[in-house]
């Protein structure tokens, strides 16, 4: 094992970068979780999983253009905001219960996630 020393003045110093860094970690994701609900993104899994259809169907719905979605690194996302709007147009059946537990989910995952890099 190998020992550091420094001064006890760039120690400190040092301690208090990383509490700012750390208080503004914090600030950010408090920011996160005042999102309105419509801002929050899900992905094809999460979609798929709370409104009970297939994957298939959300490609014919990407390729026809009625849903809006970000392809990041192969992976789909969609916004609460375009989902709701293509339940409005009943596009796929399903209830306001089905989206509310959606957000809520995704929430609890996104909040798990935070607190297992909070912890590492």
């Amino acid at each position: 094992m190998e020992v550091i020393t420094m001064d006890s003045k760039a120690f400190k110093a040092l301690e208090e970068k990383l509490t700012v860094i750390t208080d503004f970690i914090r600030e950010s994701s408090k920011k996160f979780d005042a999102l309105n609900d419509d801002d929050i993104w899900v992905d094809n899994y999460e979609l798929c999983t709370f409104l009970k259809v297939s994957e298939k169907t959300l490609y014919r719905l990407r390729k026809e253009n009625k849903i809006t979605y970000s392809n990041i690194q192969g992976r789909f996302f969609y916004k609460i905001e375009d989902v709701k709007k293509m339940l409005e147009d009943n596009l796929i059946k399903s209830t306001a219960e089905t989206i509310e537990c959606l957000i809520e989910n995704h929430k609890l995952y996104a909040e798990q996630r935070r607190s297992i890099k909070e912890n590492q």
